[in-house]
């Protein structure tokens, strides 16, 4: 969606009534359906005559059906000093260019994770278009492979990922210079020649290239599964090599290979981005790296209101940095607690076996748990807030930004499928939890493809981790997968940890 205002502001009173119209204007822009004909949108768009809005006008593009869903709309004359324009291109924020380097991975990501639940491979081979073009659509496991190569052809001088514009963490601009107030950080383009490299990207690439292999597997693709997991393989050792500092994983490289969360920075020597990653994807778990990650988190992020995202604070700007060094100490992405990633820690405890703190970790966040510091928090009690101020703060402990949908994805996976344990595979439902001790037996009702599946979980010996036995139906079988059988609809499981 593109927007457009101009606005001439008069009195403060007046540029208060229309920011107010416009807010809510464009509110109810985005929830007409997508569907909506062309009698029903202006309609909905009456209501905002009481708002003070003197005209409004919906228009759609020639040709346009009414049970059309690419429609274009103009919106124009709010009143005689404001006007808004909207196209509905359906191209995103396709306008800002590319370069955020992690988001081929996440398409990886959301696609193994549909077919796991649903076992439906036939959405793999569906055309999907480039840039909206249907003339060049290609099967989604082609964008998949595109995804993948994009990452292998995109590294840096420790083959490690670059990092583009930035990665998930939006606001380390390591190949974008904003040197003046009003620069853009993520539109302000990569420099020349870019050369850093995102530490969390390889950790992504790791967890979810063995996932695209095994797509793979299921597609009857063996040499493209091999290739993937080389290429894995390859990233593994690249992590090791170059992104570990010793007691935990190094953030990034910046555009002049300086390391970026590492014991040779002065501020910022330890990020949460790829502890909690590298660890979830299985990086350095065999060699003893990963719980020294762990450790490290704990006793260098760890605070009563959950872990932050860095330390120590920035407390100058840096321009290597870009966005993550502007905020004030202790908010946002310097050193605030960021409730997103708090998960990935999490998860990346149940991987080692430590269900203690794993829980521990999702209790701070969790608003079923930390409605009785209200007083502290000041946001809605039942909602996941972005970020909680963390201790660098004037204000420690208080939450901003709430109602945080990514937030609250991520913490139900952490509790669901690795705290709980029920993991969906492309065999079958797993079944594997790691909880705290004297969390006692428990039952889950899981309704998984076209069954449900009834599991009664026992720990008589009070253990954190590890499935000693499992029945289905009353026959006993090994390991924790319940096989999956086409068409059943019922499943009564016993799991026996120890």
């Amino acid at each position: 969606m593109f927007v457009e205002m101009v606005h001439h502001p008069t009195t403060k009173g007046e540029i208060l009534m229309k920011k107010r119209v416009l807010a809510a204007l464009m509110a109810l822009l985005l929830l007409i359906p997508a569907a909506a004909s062309a009698e029903e949108a202006p309609m909905l768009l009456e209501s905002y005559a009481s708002c003070g809005a003197r005209q409004v006008t919906f228009a759609y593009p020639e040709g346009c059906t009414v049970d059309a869903r690419d429609k274009v709309g103009t919106l124009v004359s709010i009143d005689e000093n404001t006007s808004v324009s909207v196209v509905l291109t359906k191209k995103g924020n396709s306008d800002i260019g590319s370069g955020f380097n992690d988001d081929p991975l996440w398409l990886i990501a959301g696609t193994s994770a549909y077919v796991r639940e649903t076992g439906d491979t036939s959405i793999l081979t569906q055309m999907v278009p480039f840039d909206n073009d249907m003339s060049v659509a290609a099967p989604l496991m082609d964008h998949l492979k595109r995804s993948l190569d994009y990452i292998i052809n995109h590294k840096g001088p420790h083959n490690l990922p670059l990092i583009g514009r930035a990665d998930w963490n939006d606001c380390l601009n390591l190949n974008c210079f904003s040197a003046h107030p009003g620069e853009s950080f993520q539109t302000f383009g990569p420099s020349e020649g870019p050369v850093a490299e995102s530490v969390f990207i390889a950790g992504m690439f790791v967890k979810y290239g063995e996932e695209y292999a095994q797509l793979c597997e299921l597609m009857g693709d063996a040499n493209e599964a091999v290739r993937a997991r080389k290429e894995v393989q390859a990233m593994y050792d690249a992590i090791l090599k170059d992104g570990w500092d010793g007691d935990w994983f190094v953030r990034a490289y910046d555009a002049y290979s300086h390391k970026v969360g590492s014991k040779e920075c002065r501020e910022g020597q330890i990020y949460i981005e790829p502890q909690g990653f590298c660890v979830l994807a299985g990086v350095g778990v065999k060699e003893g790296l990963a719980e020294k990650a762990l450790n490290s988190v704990k006793e260098r992020l760890d605070t009563k209101y959950g872990v932050m995202i860095l330390q120590p604070a920035y407390t100058e700007y840096h321009l290597e940095l870009g966005e993550v060094s502007s905020y004030p100490p202790g908010y946002k992405e310097n050193a605030g607690i960021f409730c997103h990633n708090n998960p990935w820690v999490s998860i990346a405890e149940t991987v080692l076996g430590r269900g203690d703190r794993a829980f521990e970790i999702y209790r701070k966040t969790c608003p079923a748990y930390i409605e009785d510091i209200s007083e502290i928090h000041r946001t809605e009690p039942y909602v996941y807030s972005q970020m909680v101020a963390g201790k660098d703060a004037k204000f420690y402990g208080e939450a901003k930004n709430s109602w945080l949908t990514g937030t609250a994805a991520w913490t139900f996976v952490n509790i669901s499928q690795y705290i709980l344990g029920v993991y969906p595979t492309h065999q079958g439902l797993s079944v594997d939890p790691c909880i705290p001790k004297g969390f006692g037996d428990f039952s889950i009702t899981r309704k998984f493809r076209e069954g449900t599946y009834h599991i009664q979980v026992k720990n008589p010996q009070n253990v954190e981790k590890g499935v000693v036995s499992m029945t289905v139906d009353g026959k006993a079988v090994d390991g924790h997968i319940i096989p999956y059988e086409k068409g059943k609809e019922e499943y009564n499981v016993v799991i026996t940890m120890g």
